[in-house]
């Protein structure tokens, strides 16, 4: 059980071999999640794109494939998050995808920057989650589009239990948040197992 705490502890922040192991597994595991989230999404070509605790940045590559001509932004807190989401990303970084280091309480962008903003697997680690919603928003263009996906969707799960600093919301509990962050026209899509895609409009 000890190894298993301290691998998927990881998951908050990657750090060293098993932050590593732990990124490749991210990148393999989310995928399905992900693919399924994206496709609630009507993307178009040459939008500006962020994604939130983009992890080992297998979905900094999935936008850019929806999207031609596309600019796709990764932030994440983790310093080995951002190494491998560069390597993931290697023959278009700084041309097509530009990630870097910080956290959604602070993200490094203008007002108005972005045409999608996602969070995948990682609004877990939010700290005060209104708050980081409210600067969501801030970097969002009038029109644009916030899609949180996730699948641990219990505050009593045996994953809340196992990894350190980990909250679990409700898509309910998810899309009031939203609400009350000032989005409009917010949707909840659920599959099974235990997928749901909250997405919310920027006015």
């Amino acid at each position: 059980m000890g190894f298993f705490r301290s691998f998927f502890s990881q998951c908050a922040r990657p750090e060293g071999f098993l932050g590593r192991v732990m990124l490749r597994f991210m990148n393999f595991g989310h995928a399905p999640l992900t693919n399924w989230g994206l496709s609630l999404v009507e993307i178009h070509d040459g939008w500006t794109m962020l994604d939130i605790g983009c992890g080992g940045g297998a979905t900094l590559k999935r936008l850019l494939k929806r999207s031609k001509e596309a600019l796709v932004y990764g932030i994440d807190i983790s310093e080995e998050s951002v190494a491998k989401a560069k390597k993931v990303n290697a023959k278009v970084l700084d041309k097509q995808v530009f990630v870097t280091e910080g956290s959604a309480e602070k993200l490094p962008y203008e007002d108005n920057k972005f045409d999608l903003v996602t969070a995948v697997e990682t609004v877990y680690f939010w700290p005060n989650l209104p708050n980081c919603l409210k600067e969501v928003k801030r970097v969002m263009k009038p029109g644009a589009r916030f899609a949180i996906m996730v699948e641990v969707l219990e505050s009593d799960s045996v994953w809340t239990d196992m990894v350190d600093g980990m909250t679990a919301y409700s898509p309910e509990q998810l899309k009031k948040m939203l609400d009350d962050a000032g989005f409009v026209k917010t949707e909840l899509h659920s599959k099974k197992p235990s997928y749901s895609t909250i997405i919310g409009v920027k006015e």
